[in-house]
């Protein structure tokens, strides 16, 4: 990237973005889709190669569903077992418009609160399809053996969520992520004794291979003997997740990263709205600079929690010291007909300006209460633990805090990338035969995700979405025959994987990659994260440069690449954070508007209340790499013929 603040260049000519969204109705589409499109013969998948990356619900899924379909898959994950991916973290439900509770849920209703709670930034075709093909996964999953939860009556039960007036969240106790991701590798386990599927644990993908303007397989490092391997195939998807551990402190896993999609990001694939992360209102709160995550406390809890703080600021008494009176339920107060269960972005925007103000509470006063007594008092303490018993047991273990007699601590945390790789309604990137599931793509959430979509989208896109548009391409891949690795791409792409690893070996400064990771996310929350303005995202530029400048030149990795040597992939992770979070800042100071996640503050009411500019950003920003000059913006307008759009308010 250039020194200037020159940041990006808007492309008057630019390549049009197709979408490829069918013709017809809204609630057609999908269906209009599978009626045309191309699929391919039982007998010609057996000639077909398919990579997938990831091992959680939508790599593992769609490597499950594709093997099952009869497709040659490789499936790789940086883990010890798929079990350990990081949907496996994901704790209070899955949504589904299904209806039980009777309470007047229907897919157009589902499709209506998930475009609203993304405040209209997202594709209307790709949302309603997601909302369709909820109602099926929950008898898929519940037939391949997911425990969820029941009423005494044996129907499933169902809990709500923050952005929406009825009960549509389907989830076993507080591991519902837990449990869907037992079920997709039960079914990934299936295939491998078929003899269709080949996991390759701990390994990690470096670099895309791009053959004729198509993906044609990976470069991969395994993670135990540091051998660089080469792996073809005639399609690649990647199921790899987001990038919320930018933040350094975040809800994600320590070896969450970005990196499989940065890499293809910089072999062609269009990055889109990468500023758009989401902030969680609802995670342990940090307790020094000697942590090196945050805990997630599940946004269920706000279904019988309420949330406060002190009207007194820096009030120092204990939470029953303070008398109603004295409280302020400010969700309560400020959105009367949503209450606790505002969308995310709303209630962590809130929670932040409460402790701006003097109000937070604990010893960094970076904290609000989060309180069961009045749902104790009304219901009883065996109800709130048959809900919540291990979320509450988790606590405790944590903080040595008895939630069902003193109010939970929680603060906003870094949680869940909406932005990702431009793909289209095939979720097909722009790389042709390259493929984006679940948060590794940007498709279905717009600005803002609803809580638990993210389970949700995962889930569809791997196992009933992507099985049934990427054989509109393989199609036309039957007569290609084997995909060689013995190609000048391949030997570029190794030789680029070798050369960068051996670059940042050689650097034998003394600054530890993690003290400049923690750097960059202080950079990064303080600027690019619940508030935005022009002069601090200008600044975060200039100090993302630096850090750059100062990782390439100061970066301490001991080790050589023969083995294992989890520094070095801790600074190749680095080294693409260093690079996306520059894209992030670009993309927040590119769009004047406040929209969801992205709040700039020149762009508020009054009341601190988001002012979108419908007329000027109704549209997707999907970023082309320019080589290291810049980026290039590309835009795709989005139309909302089936929604009326309008100011979003929870009020």
């Amino acid at each position: 990237m250039q020194s200037s603040l020159s940041f990006f260049t808007s492309n008057k000519k630019i390549m049009a973005l197709n979408a490829k969204i069918p013709e017809g109705p809204l609630k057609d589409k999908w269906q209009n889709y599978l009626d045309k499109t191309n699929i391919v013969n039982p007998a010609n998948r057996k000639k077909i190669d398919v990579i997938v990356v990831g091992g959680g619900l939508s790599g593992g899924g769609a490597a499950a569903s594709l093997a099952e379909l009869g497709y040659n898959v490789k499936v790789f994950f940086f883990q010890d077992s798929a079990r350990r991916s990081h949907s496996v973290a994901a704790q209070g439900g899955v949504n589904a418009a299904k209806n039980y509770k009777n309470d007047g849920d229907t897919i157009y209703r589902m499709f209506y609160d998930t475009v609203k709670g993304g405040d209209y930034r997202s594709r209307e075709a790709n949302v309603y399809r997601m909302a369709e093909c909820s109602v099926d996964l929950i008898d898929h999953m519940t037939a391949q053996g997911v425990p969820f939860g029941r009423e005494y009556s044996g129907y499933l039960s169902n809990r709500s969520f923050g952005g929406v007036l009825v009960s549509r969240t389907f989830y076993a106790r507080g591991q519902t992520g837990q449990q869907l991701l037992l079920a997709t590798y039960q079914a990934m386990m299936k295939q491998v004794k078929k003899g269709t599927l080949t996991q390759y644990s701990r390994h990690e993908i470096l670099d895309l291979v791009v053959v004729d303007g198509k993906a044609r397989g990976v470069i991969v490092r395994d993670l135990i003997t540091g051998k660089i391997e080469r792996h073809s195939a005639h399609a690649v998807v990647l199921g790899t997740g987001g990038f919320g551990k930018i933040f350094y402190l975040s809800t994600l896993a320590m070896n969450s990263n970005g990196s499989a999609t940065w890499r293809a990001h910089k072999k062609g694939a269009y990055f889109a709205n990468p500023s758009w992360t989401q902030i969680h209102p609802t995670a342990l709160p940090q307790a020094g600079e000697h942590q090196s995550k945050l805990t997630l406390m599940s946004e269920s809890l706000r279904n019988d929690g309420r949330i406060w703080v002190p009207k007194k600021k820096d009030d120092d008494r204990k939470p029953g010291d303070i008398p109603e009176e004295d409280r302020d339920y400010y969700l309560e107060r400020r959105y009367p007909a949503f209450g606790n269960l505002v969308p995310r972005d709303v209630a962590s925007r809130a929670a932040k300006e409460r402790m701006d103000a003097g109000h937070g509470i604990g010893k960094l006063k970076n904290a609000v209460y989060l309180d069961f007594k009045t749902a104790i008092d009304k219901l009883g303490e065996d109800t709130i633990k048959e809900r919540y018993g291990n979320l509450f047991t988790m606590y405790q273990k944590i903080t040595n805090i008895n939630a069902y007699k003193e109010p939970m601590k929680i603060a906003p945390s870094a949680h869940f990338s909406m932005g990702g790789l431009w793909v289209d309604y095939e979720l097909q990137t722009t790389i042709p035969g390259l493929y984006a599931v679940g948060e590794a793509n940007f498709a279905d959430h717009g600005a803002n995700r609803l809580g638990a979509n993210s389970l949700l989208q995962a889930s569809v896109d791997g196992n009933f979405i992507l099985p049934n548009t990427i054989s509109n391409y393989l199609s036309n891949e039957i007569r290609t025959g084997k995909i060689s690795t013995d190609t000048p791409e391949f030997d570029e792409a190794e030789k680029t994987v070798k050369a960068q690893l051996e670059k940042i070996l050689a650097i034998k400064g003394n600054m530890p990659v993690d003290k400049i990771h923690r750097r960059l996310g202080q950079v990064m929350f303080k600027e690019v994260a619940m508030s935005r303005n022009e002069k601090g995202l200008k600044w975060s530029i200039e100090e993302i440069r630096k850090l750059r400048d100062e990782f390439w030149t100061n970066v301490a990795v001991a080790g050589d690449a023969d083995g294992m040597n989890s520094e070095l992939e801790k600074a190749g992770r680095l080294a693409d954070y260093l690079e996306i979070a520059e894209l992030m800042a670009v993309d927040a100071l590119s769009r004047n508007e406040s929209c969801g996640a992205h709040f700039r503050e020149e762009y508020q009411t009054e009341d601190g209340e988001a002012v979108r500019d419908d007329v000027n950003f109704m549209y997707s920003a999907a970023w082309e790499w320019m080589q290291g000059k810049d980026w290039k913006l590309h835009k795709e307008q989005l139309e909302f013929k089936d929604i009326e759009v309008k100011t979003r308010s929870y009020k």
